[in-house]
């Protein structure tokens, strides 16, 4: 029987990394997996799913998968699914669809929370939908576990702005809560 897994970390989780490796055991062991993404996500350029640690391979995107058919979207066994905090409720649940319907293994990696430790609109309908929910685990600077995604600048940690704003560790830095909340990101910032 298939399901919905949904894998989620802090920043620098490894969460597309994992997403990298999961279509390369698929592939490896001789089945098709399709790699997708959001458009929304632009940071690697377009139809490109690219880790911290240098994987890096071609998808397709979200949007275009829901205009798959059912044929089509049979002929992999497995979806897998990178940056799906952009995801809508819709996509989501059209996701569900594949692994309910068509018996096909879906697997997606993703931020839980944003900046603001808001959910994100596709990270909150896979914890409401989702058959396996996994966190990957990352770790603040002081040595526990991080989970809140900091937004920062020269000034310090942002605390007010849009929801999406495309970064990596020029922009973020995965802390544990206590010191998001105190705004400290660490003894090398200032």
């Amino acid at each position: 029987m298939a399901k919905l897994y949904y894998y989620y970390g802090a920043m620098g989780s490894s969460k597309t990394a994992n997403a990298l490796m999961t279509r390369f055991n698929y592939e490896e062991a001789g089945q098709k997996a399709l790699l997708c993404k959001p458009k929304l996500d632009t940071r690697d350029g377009a139809a490109v799913v690219r880790s911290r640690i240098g994987l890096c391979e071609t998808c397709v995107f979200l949007e275009d998968l829901i205009t798959y058919t059912e044929d089509q979207i049979r002929q992999y066994q497995c979806i897998v699914v990178d940056e799906v905090q952009f995801a809508t409720k819709e996509q989501v649940d059209f996701l569900s669809d594949i692994v309910d319907s068509m018996d096909v293994p879906v697997v997606c990696y993703g931020l839980r929370a944003d900046f603001q430790n808001r959910l994100f609109p596709g990270s909150e309908r896979l914890i409401a939908v989702a058959d396996c929910i996994k966190e990957l685990k990352m770790v603040c600077w002081c040595g526990k576990k991080a989970t809140c995604n900091a937004r920062y600048n020269e000034n310090g940690i942002v605390r007010e702005g849009a929801q999406v704003m495309l970064g990596s560790n020029d922009r973020y830095k995965a802390l544990c809560r206590k010191h998001f909340k105190l705004g400290m990101l660490g003894p090398d910032f200032s």
